[in-house]
């Protein structure tokens, strides 16, 4: 009889217990926690090449904000292919077509109790690649590509990417 009883307490107690982010499906991409970093160092946390963009992060020693991270344009010749945008502006969720695509770790090399997390959302755009021509090319011409969009009831769109930051882990003083 206390098995009984026992298993579902414990059963209940592990879903109060359990971690905000564990609803979350896996991402995307699996990858281990990144080199702890020091205060002031700026570092990059991933590399976007459809967006054109290369995300940076550095802890800063501030206990209010003790974590940035920001959206680098790798090169102005760079074409992008997909875009970033704001978070809380796209609020990325699976139900609305979101995908974690990521989940970066960086510890603090000051403070081995708090990382900082940012979690990359990918939501897929229905743009494809032409197929490829006699050259084995794919190309893009611009009179034709303005009659298709002029024609076409909705122009296929781009992949988004967003990006949120968390900080785990106690505060070191």
């Amino acid at each position: 009889m206390r098995q009984s009883v026992a298993l579902p307490l414990l059963a209940a107690c592990l879903l109060v217990a359990a971690p905000v982010h564990a609803a979350e499906s896996a991402p995307e991409i699996q990858r281990a926690a990144a080199a702890p970093q020091a205060v002031g160092v700026v570092h990059s946390l991933r590399q976007i090449p459809e967006a054109c963009a290369r995300l940076e992060g550095a802890f800063t020693g501030d206990t209010a904000q003790p974590y940035r991270y920001a959206p680098v344009r790798t090169s102005p010749q760079c074409q992008p292919r997909a875009r970033f945008v704001d978070f809380d502006k796209a609020k990325p969720s699976t139900a609305t077509g979101w995908k974690l695509n990521d989940v970066i770790r960086v510890p603090s090399a000051s403070c081995p109790s708090q990382q900082a997390v940012v979690r990359v959302w990918r939501k897929p755009g229905s743009a494809a690649l032409p197929p490829a021509d006699g050259q084995g090319q794919t190309r893009i011409y611009l009179q034709e590509a303005k009659q298709q969009a002029a024609t076409a009831a909705q122009a296929p769109s781009l992949t988004l990417f967003a990006a949120k930051l968390d900080v785990e882990g106690k505060t070191c003083p």
